[in-house]
C-alpha cells in the first residue's frame, strides 16, 4: 500500500512538474520514439530528484563502457540495451560486435518490480550520447505495456565538438558536461551482470 501511495504522489508530481515533452523532439527519425518524451541531462536529473523512487532511471550502456567512461549513482540500475559479443568481431569496425541484450525488457520489468512500481511509472533511459541506443532502447519497450518512457537526448557523455583542437571530443552537452554528479567509481549494486 505504501509503494502505491509513493507511486501515485510521484506520478502527480511528474504531471505537475514536467510537460509531456521537455527537450525538443530530435530531428533525426532514428532518435525519435512513439512516446515523444525527451529530456536533456539536466531535465532528467531534475525529474529524478523531484520524483525520487517514483521514477526508474536506467543506464542502458554496456557495463564495460561504463567502467571506462564513468557512471552516475543517480541512476537506479544499469540494464544494457546492447552487449558486446567478445567472441565475434564487428564486420566493418575495429571492435567487438554489439548484439541486442535479450534480457533488456525483462531487466527493466524486474527493476520496476523491485521498486514496487508498475509499467505505468515513468522510465528514463540514458545511453552515451542519446543517439544510437537511446531511442532504439525505448522503442524496444513499445507495445509491452510501458506508458511513459523518456530518452535523455544528450546522454551521459554528450555530443562531439565539430571544430577546433578538441574536434570529435564529447564535450558539447550531456550528463558529464552539465556539471551533474558522476564518478569513475561504479556502484556494484546497480551494475548489470550476465547470469
Amino acid at each position: 500500500m505504501r509503494n502505491l501511495a509513493v507511486a501515485l504522489v510521484a506520478a502527480l508530481a511528474l504531471a505537475l512538474t514536467f510537460p509531456a515533452v521537455a527537450a525538443p523532439k530530435p530531428q533525426d527519425p532514428k532518435k525519435q520514439t512513439p512516446w515523444h518524451l525527451y529530456l536533456d541531462a539536466r531535465e532528467a536529473y531534475a525529474m529524478k530528484m523531484a520524483a525520487g523512487d517514483g521514477v526508474l532511471f536506467v543506464d542502458v550502456r554496456e557495463p564495460i563502457e561504463i567502467m571506462f567512461t564513468g557512471f552516475t549513482d543517480v541512476v537506479d540500475v544499469n540494464v544494457p540495451f546492447l552487449i558486446a559479443n567478445r567472441d565475434k568481431w564487428h564486420s566493418t569496425k575495429p571492435n567487438f560486435a554489439m548484439e541486442k541484450n535479450p534480457d533488456f525488457e525483462p531487466g527493466i520489468a524486474r527493476a520496476l518490480e523491485a521498486r514496487g512500481l508498475t509499467k505505468d511509472a515513468a522510465v528514463i533511459l540514458m545511453c552515451r550520447s542519446g543517439g544510437t541506443r537511446g531511442a532504439p532502447s525505448a522503442n524496444a519497450l513499445w507495445g509491452k505495456g510501458y506508458s511513459r518512457v523518456y530518452v535523455v537526448v544528450d546522454g551521459f557523455e554528450g555530443g562531439t565538438v565539430k571544430e577546433g583542437p578538441k574536434k570529435n571530443w564529447r564535450l558539447k552537452n550531456g550528463w558529464k558536461n552539465a556539471g551533474l554528479p558522476w564518478s569513475y567509481k561504479l556502484n556494484r549494486e546497480k551494475m548489470y551482470f550476465v547470469e
